[in-house]
């Protein structure tokens, strides 16, 4: 069987700037269409991120449900409308844009002052119509993220006056996938599957870029997993090394010796307690406790071997 290749089929765009493409990986084992398109098409809807409007402050917007003299639209029409805009950023850093235009004028995204390394993919986007006069300002965030990022504070509890959006950040709109059977007429067992996958994007990322993204956020994913698989493996080789066998008998209390009363004072009153503080003892060590003699070290010694097996060297 050959090995697998990647192949691109079409690619497409529409008038509103999303991109469309459709590829082809081709000699997969049996099995493994259904397993790399399921995995693909996951991260590609939930883990591949982009760029959104988070929060917008409004000059003389008191609170979100406010309306500003001269602008046909309320602040949540305005806030509906700005989510519509895409946008395409070369960094994750968290940037700021500006807007103010004098009226009668109809405001699109297109005239939004942006930072370095940020565009807007529907410039042509409508955001709100002035009728008058009148001067409509509002300072843009601009963050990256992943999935959706719902706006937890309300206009009044914020200090810096910032309106904050329920932002959507995922740039994949539409990922499907089938997988075809290729018999081969030479080889009536031998079976290949080949995967086609059809990806819609919102502009802001091209489709290939899309599956080379997914597919480096795959092999990243394993990878730290393999990586702390040995750590955990080498860390736990290092302390099996540093660990003494123990003696089964470590715990028990020197009572069950069932010594005579003045070795056993003795071993009391020098804080052994157990078999495992006995058995850090040296014999010499031993009988140089406060009147723990020669006759008493021979009865702990005797009693260790014929009732646990333990053997003072």
């Amino acid at each position: 069987m050959s090995s697998p290749y990647f192949k691109c089929l079409k690619s497409e765009s529409d008038e509103s700037g999303s991109l469309y493409g459709q590829f082809l990986i081709d000699s997969l084992s049996p099995g493994q269409g259904i397993t790399i398109g399921n995995l693909l098409r996951r991260i590609l809807l939930n883990d591949i991120g982009g760029t959104s409007i988070t929060a917008v402050r409004i000059a003389g917007a008191k609170n979100e449900f406010s309306l500003i003299t001269g602008v046909r639209e309320d602040i949540l029409e305005l806030l509906l409308n700005l989510k519509g805009i895409i946008l395409k950023s070369s960094n994750k850093e968290t940037k700021f844009g500006h807007l103010k235009i004098q009226g009668p004028s109809v405001i699109t995204a297109g005239l939004i002052n942006l930072p370095e390394n940020l565009k807007i993919i529907n410039p042509d986007h409508y955001i709100a119509t002035i009728s008058s006069s009148n001067i409509l300002e509002i300072e843009f965030k601009f963050e990256y993220g992943t999935g959706y990022k719902l706006a937890m504070k309300n206009f009044q509890n914020n200090k810096e006056n910032f309106l904050q959006i329920d932002a959507v950040f995922m740039p994949i709109q539409q990922v499907d996938f089938k997988v075809e059977n290729i018999y081969d007429n030479s080889k009536e067992t031998e079976v290949t599957e080949r995967l086609i996958l059809d990806i819609w994007t919102n502009g802001s990322i091209l489709p290939e870029d899309a599956i080379a993204d997914a597919s480096k956020f795959i092999i990243d994913l394993f990878k730290s997993l393999t990586d702390a698989r040995k750590t955990t493996q080498s860390k736990d080789l290092k302390t099996d090394n540093n660990i003494l066998p123990l003696n089964p008998h470590t715990n028990i209390a020197i009572e069950e010796l069932q010594l005579s009363v003045r070795a056993y004072n003795c071993l009391k009153r020098a804080k052994i307690n157990t078999i495992g503080d006995l058995l850090k003892y040296s014999p010499e060590k031993l009988q140089e406790l406060r009147n723990f003699g020669r006759k008493s070290a021979d009865e702990v010694f005797m009693t260790l071997k014929n009732k646990f097996g333990i053997i003072f060297k």
